[in-house]
C-alpha cells in the first residue's frame, strides 16, 4: 500500500481533488487570517469608503425609464439609461480591480508559504509581492484588452452591417466572441500566480499558464466555475440582509424601491450596504486568489513533479538536495 503523502503545509504533496484545493485556501487564509484577511480588509475598508463617496456625490443618478414609451423615444431612454450604469458602474469596478490585483499579490505570497508550512507576516509578504503589483496590473490590463479585442472583431462587422442582417450577424459574432474569451480566461487563468511565484514577465507568465491549462483546460474551468458560483452565492446571501436593512434605515419602503429601480440613495443604505460589501470582498477576494494559486501547485505538480521540490524546499527527510528522483 503506498503511504500517503507528506503534508508540511495546507495541502498534501501530490496531485489535488477539486475539495483539497478548495480546502487548502480556506486553510491558509485561516492559519494566516492577520496577514491575508487584515490586509484584505484594510484594502476592502479604503476601497469601499472611495466608491460610498462616488455613489453619493459624483455618479449620475438613475436614469428614469418610461414603460409606455415607443419607437425612438424608447431606444432613447434605453440607451441613456446603459450609459448611466455604464458610467455607474465603471469607478467602482476599476477600483474594485485594483483592489482585488493588491490581495491577490498578497495572498498568493501567503499560500506559497502555507504549502511549505513555514509562517509569514505581513511585512514578509510585501516584502515579496510590491515589486510585482505594476506587472500584475499590465497583466490585468492586457487579458482584458485582448478580451475586447475578440469582442470588437466578433460584433464589430455586424454593426458595420446594420439593417435586420446586421443585427443577426452581430448577434452570432457576440455568441462566438464569448466562446473565445471564456476559453481565453480559462487558458490564461494561472498567469497570474506564474507572474508572481516564478518571477515571470508579462507575455512569459500569459505562455506559461497556457501550457500548464493545455490538456486540463475542462478541469481547471470546472474548477473555477464551481469556485465563482460558491463566491456568487455566498455573496448574495450575505449581501441581501444589508440591503434590507438599508433600504428600510433609508427610510424608503422595499417595494417602491425596486418599483423605481433605485431611488435616490441616502447615507443610512450607502453605509449599511457598503458595511456589507466590505464583509463579502474581505472573506472572498483572498479565497478566489488562494484557490488561483492552489490550481497553480497542483498543474505543476501533475506536469513537473513540483511536489519533489516542495518537499525538498519543506526540508522533509528522504527529500535532500542529493536525492535523486524516482
Amino acid at each position: 500500500m503506498k503511504p500517503p503523502a507528506a503534508k508540511p503545509g495546507v495541502i498534501p504533496l501530490r496531485p489535488l481533488g477539486l475539495g483539497e484545493i478548495l480546502d487548502g485556501s480556506v486553510s491558509a487564509l485561516r492559519a494566516h487570517w492577520r496577514t491575508a484577511l487584515g490586509f484584505s480588509l484594510a484594502v476592502s475598508v479604503v476601497v469601499q469608503i472611495a466608491v460610498t463617496l462616488m455613489q453619493r456625490y459624483l455618479l449620475p443618478k438613475p436614469t428614469t425609464v418610461d414603460p409606455n414609451a415607443e419607437g425612438t423615444e424608447a431606444l432613447r431612454q434605453a440607451s441613456e439609461s446603459a450609459r448611466t450604469t455604464l458610467l455607474s458602474l465603471a469607478p467602482a469596478s476599476l477600483l474594485t480591480m485594483i483592489a482585488t490585483l493588491f490581495t491577490a499579490s498578497i495572498v498568493t505570497v501567503v499560500i506559497s508559504r502555507s504549502v511549505l508550512g513555514r509562517p509569514v507576516t505581513l511585512s514578509d509578504a510585501w516584502a515579496e509581492a510590491r515589486p510585482r503589483i505594476l506587472p500584475l496590473i499590465g497583466l490585468t490590463l492586457l487579458v482584458a484588452l485582448i478580451a475586447a479585442t475578440v469582442m470588437t472583431v466578433g460584433v464589430g462587422p455586424g454593426l458595420l452591417v446594420g439593417a435586420e442582417a446586421g443585427a443577426a450577424l452581430a448577434l452570432l459574432g457576440f455568441t462566438a466572441a464569448c466562446v473565445v474569451i471564456l476559453w481565453l480566461q480559462v487558458s490564461l487563468a494561472l498567469a497570474a500566480p506564474a507572474l508572481m511565484l516564478e518571477r515571470q514577465g508579462i507575455l512569459a507568465a500569459l505562455r506559461r499558464s497556457a501550457k500548464l491549462v493545455r490538456g486540463a483546460w475542462w478541469r481547471t474551468f470546472g474548477i473555477l466555475a464551481l469556485t465563482y458560483l460558491l463566491v456568487f452565492l455566498v455573496s448574495f446571501l450575505v449581501s441581501i440582509p444589508f440591503g434590507v436593512v438599508g433600504v428600510i434605515a433609508d427610510g424608503t419602503d422595499i417595494r417602491e424601491f425596486f418599483e423605481s429601480g433605485g431611488p435616490s440613495l441616502g447615507w443610512p443604505f450607502l453605509i449599511i450596504t457598503g458595511i456589507g460589501e466590505v464583509v463579502v470582498s474581505t472573506l472572498l477576494y483572498p479565497f478566489v486568489a488562494g484557490v488561483m494559486a492552489l490550481l497553480y501547485v497542483d498543474q505543476r505538480i501533475r506536469r513537473e513533479a513540483l511536489d519533489l521540490d516542495l518537499a525538498r524546499a519543506a526540508g522533509l527527510p528522504g527529500h535532500d538536495a542529493d536525492t535523486p528522483r524516482s
